[in-house]
């Protein structure tokens, strides 16, 4: 135990670098019902879950769900201050559901995630965007005005983007709970497996930063 806690000091004086890596990313999920996980228990959220699958792989990660149920990008932009405390090392931002399944002036969206990641970036904390995309009831043209959104702002604010947040989900009956919109646990789990890649490259970029 002693050679260990000697070994540990060594390493750390050695290589301060190494010893920041080691510090947990502090992460907040700005999200919605999707992320706060509306109709299940607390543990198996998606916030909560991804924390677990990052541990697991070795990464540090100090996760704070801030999903709303019945939030709409609007909404996420106005507690963006309180949501997102100072001392945050990265933002992922799930918003948008409401605001396609209300039918909401895809500018009003487009505007208000605007905001949200221009304000992250005027505080220098990294933002990766959870892509969402508008159910065929409203039609093509309202569609292509929605959908655009998300690819569109990552390329201009050089964001990384996961382009559809239900990937593999949406529509199966299975991972859906019964109102068909809200994954259940296994589908939580599903939406976790697909978006790892992405969230462990946004988190490599935040510890390269910290150096």
């Amino acid at each position: 135990m002693h050679i260990a806690v000697l070994m540990l000091a060594f390493m750390t004086i050695a290589n301060p670098a190494w010893a920041g890596a080691t510090k947990p990313v502090k992460l907040v999920v700005l999200g919605d019902s999707l992320s706060a996980g509306l109709g299940l228990p607390a543990q198996e959220a998606f916030p909560q879950k991804l924390q677990k699958a990052l541990q697991a792989k070795g990464i540090a990660v100090d996760m704070t769900n801030a999903g709303v149920s019945g939030d709409t990008t609007s909404g996420g932009r106005d507690r963006l201050d309180w949501s997102v405390p100072d001392g945050t090392d990265g933002v992922i931002v799930e918003l948008g559901a409401n605001d396609a399944l209300r039918g909401i002036d895809p500018a009003l969206t487009r505007t208000a995630l605007t905001d949200i990641v221009q304000r992250l970036k005027a505080r220098k904390i990294p933002v990766m965007l959870c892509g969402m995309l508008a159910p065929p009831n409203y039609g093509a043209e309202y569609a292509a005005r929605f959908n655009s959104i998300y690819p569109d702002l990552a390329k201009q604010f050089d964001v990384p983007l996961y382009p559809f947040f239900l990937e593999g989900v949406a529509a199966d009956a299975k991972l859906n709970q019964a109102d068909g919109i809200h994954p259940t646990a296994a589908g939580v789990d599903i939406i976790v497996g697909n978006i790892m890649p992405t969230v462990e490259a946004f988190l490599g970029t935040i510890t390269e930063q910290r150096r």
